[in-house]
């Protein structure tokens, strides 16, 4: 009975936000639903969802913005063969309810017809991976200005070269209920936090930036004096270490990725093409591949939806399925992709709860959660001082890649060269350049350090953003190519 009281908790919460207001019950949900089978329909659902956010930022000592937003509404969405229909309206009400369920039906020509939509809704069990904060109620407006002014001080008294300080505060609280046509009712409470520190020092006339911040799903109490200074802290040592950077060199060379937030680039280098849709439509340069090897020994790579408090994790997915952690590469040998279920349907894979969407106003697709690569057995140390020349690559900035090939290019925010196997001095305009599956396999040393970002990773795909985490060891990677200005 333990495992039920939490959802049960979310689901009273979503029934009362979402469904009591507007004169709706499970019977108006049912009966929506039942209106898309009147076609041959294999899949529908609803999506309801109300979301409060805000943003506070401070520059130059003075909290200069600051925002607010409601915003609530229900998607509709009817799946037929591997075709989907979807409307959503900003209106909740049993009238929008089915005139969206009606602009659904214009598809269903193509499905097999066999589901029928459930009698009675089901209350979907879940775990309590988070606490239902409200973050925006868990501080008034004058401490959240002080907080962000906090921010600041402790940045500028850091050391007298930082010249410029910005900070920003962001929370949302969001109330999402899932009811699906096999009978399955889902609801989540999903707090999120973050705070973000970037700092300017100027030196003999250079000036270099340097940031940092995290968060996750909590409330602004997370938020202590100890963590904003850490945030303060990285951000201020990463612009003086860049005051004092050469010119990066260019050229294959051997690099070292440091733990936790690099593994950004395993996010974007590996991680998308791990996703179901790329790989049903073939357009992954994993398609098709699994039980191959595909990264050098060692490698282990999972998705984990289940990691209390992450920023990435859910109690459910975005189609009321519970979150899970998905080996995708096991000791370099591909394991399987990330799934929602028409991907898992049309490919006859399992669900792997991934399927996430921005809002109600979009349609859900696979999607990364926490994304990270296991520990292996070297000692941060030993994997530095094995290399004769090379990049140590701390932290990254922007990057892009092709899904179809695994071709990427990451810019390196904090970086320094190796020399006989001890770090030397910092370089700025490092670039990485290579492909992701020949990377992997270009692994030679892994880490007993594994670490998660700190909470700040924001995933886009097609237009949609969701919250994501990364993560990695410090990784070993023999011949890579990098890119540089001197």
């Amino acid at each position: 009975m333990k495992l039920f009281e939490p959802n049960m908790g979310a689901l009273q919460v979503a029934r009362d936000v979402l469904l009591t207001p507007f004169g709706l019950d499970e019977s108006g949900l049912l009966k929506a639903l039942g209106s898309m089978f009147t076609h041959k329909v294999d899949y529908a659902d609803l999506y309801f969802q109300f979301t409060k956010s805000e943003g506070w930022s401070l520059e130059e000592g003075i909290v200069k913005t600051g925002s607010f937003s409601i915003d609530q509404g229900v998607g509709v969405r009817a799946v037929s063969g591997d075709k989907t229909a979807f409307s959503y309206s900003d209106e909740i009400s049993e009238r929008a309810l089915m005139e969206a369920a009606a602009a659904t039906r214009s598809i269903a020509r193509q499905g097999a017809g066999r589901v029928k939509v459930a009698g009675t809704m089901i209350p979907a069990g879940s775990r309590a991976l988070y606490l239902p904060h409200d973050p925006l109620n868990s501080l008034d407006a004058t401490a959240k200005v002080k907080l962000l002014e906090r921010v600041e001080r402790i940045a500028r008294a850091k050391d007298p070269r930082v010249v410029q300080v910005m900070a920003s505060l962001s929370g949302e609280y969001d109330v999402v209920l899932v009811a699906r046509a096999d009978g399955v009712l889902a609801a989540d409470i999903r707090p999120l936090v973050r705070v973000s520190v970037t700092v300017i020092a100027e030196q003999n006339g250079r000036r270099e930036v340097g940031s940092s911040g995290g968060g996750g799903r909590y409330n602004y109490a997370y938020f202590t004096d100890d963590l904003l200074e850490q945030y303060a802290s990285e951000a201020v040592s990463t612009a003086l270490v860049n005051l004092d950077s050469r010119p990066a060199p260019a050229g294959p060379m051997t690099v070292v990725l440091g733990p936790g937030w690099p593994g950004v680039l395993l996010h974007e280098a590996i991680g998308h093409g791990l996703e179901g849709d790329f790989n049903r439509k073939g357009s992954s340069t994993f398609s098709g591949r699994i039980g191959e090897r595909v990264a050098a020994k060692g490698v282990t790579v999972v998705d984990d939806g289940t990691i209390a408090d992450r920023r990435g994790s859910l109690n459910v997915d975005d189609e009321g399925n519970a979150t899970q952690c998905t080996t995708l590469i096991e000791d370099g040998i591909l394991k399987g992709y990330m799934q929602d279920t028409m991907n898992a349907r049309l490919m006859k894979m399992p669900v792997t709860g991934n399927a996430r969407r921005e809002s109600f106003a979009h349609l859900p697709m696979p999607r990364m959660t926490n994304t990270y690569m296991l520990a292996g057995d070297r000692h941060p140390e030993e994997i530095l001082a094995s290399v004769k020349n090379g990049l140590y690559a701390v932290n990254f900035g922007g990057g892009q890649v092709d899904i179809t090939n695994g071709k990427f290019v990451f810019s390196a925010s904090e970086a320094y060269m190796i020399e006989d196997g001890r770090i030397t001095y910092p370089v700025k305009g490092a670039t990485l350049i290579g492909n992701g599956p020949d990377v992997l396999n270009r692994v030679s040393m892994i880490g007993n350090d594994m670490r998660l970002d700190s909470g700040v990773g924001v995933c886009g795909k097609e237009g949609q953003s969701v919250p994501v985490g990364v993560g990695q060891p410090t990784l070993r990677i023999d011949g890579v190519t990098v890119g540089g200005t001197a």
